[in-house]
């Protein structure tokens, strides 16, 4: 049972972020709208499944290699591959420069948000200590309270961030068991329709 929940908090915070630049990027590559999401259905789920998934840090890179070799096996098993398929292989490859900053870019705009949120004090300790990277005992010292007072605002501040996180991150899970489920449902009507 921990092995479960160990496995569903790696999926959800190392790949699940990731779903939205695959699903982009399957879109660049991928003609029909149905495949691109039974390709990102199946590239989760085998992302999901995977065994040794404790050694696995990267989940966007992890993903696209998965989408990649998908396509490929697609590709091996039709009589005539596309040149377009074959060329568009490469959009698959993580260029970490660009899409890691902007992704970086995109995650300090989320957390600027929440931040924002914050009771008064409570940003303005979180600032100085997380940003400026002051001491305990000088934020306490600028903004005239104890230590302890201090101590109280930046754990509060964590506290709520850690929870806005988590809250965003479970209704991303929740979209993405929606989308599964969606599939699944697809894949059953045109089963039963032919």
């Amino acid at each position: 049972m921990a092995a479960d929940i160990d496995r569903y908090t790696w999926f959800k915070t190392v790949v699940l972020p990731h779903e939205p630049a695959l699903l982009a990027r399957l879109r660049r590559i991928v003609r029909n709208r149905d495949d691109v999401e039974d390709l990102a259905a199946e590239t989760m789920a085998r992302a999901y499944a995977c065994a040794d998934f404790t050694r696995i840090d990267r989940g966007r890179a992890f993903l696209f290699q998965i989408a990649r070799n998908l396509i490929i096996d697609i590709a091996r098993r039709d009589k005539i591959v596309s040149f377009d398929v074959v060329a568009d292989l490469d959009l698959l490859h993580v260029d970490n420069s660009v899409e890691a900053g902007l992704h970086a870019r995109d995650e300090l705009r989320r957390l600027k948000v929440i931040v924002d949120t914050l009771p008064p004090q409570c940003r303005r300790v979180f600032l100085l200590r997380r940003v400026h990277d002051r001491s305990m005992t000088e934020i306490a010292e600028e903004l005239g309270l104890s230590v302890s007072t201090v101590e109280k605002h930046l754990t509060k501040a964590i506290t709520r961030i850690m929870q806005a996180i988590r809250d965003r991150e479970e209704v991303a899970v929740e979209r993405y068991d929606r989308a599964i489920e969606e599939v699944r449902d697809r894949r059953g009507r045109g089963a039963t329709g032919r």
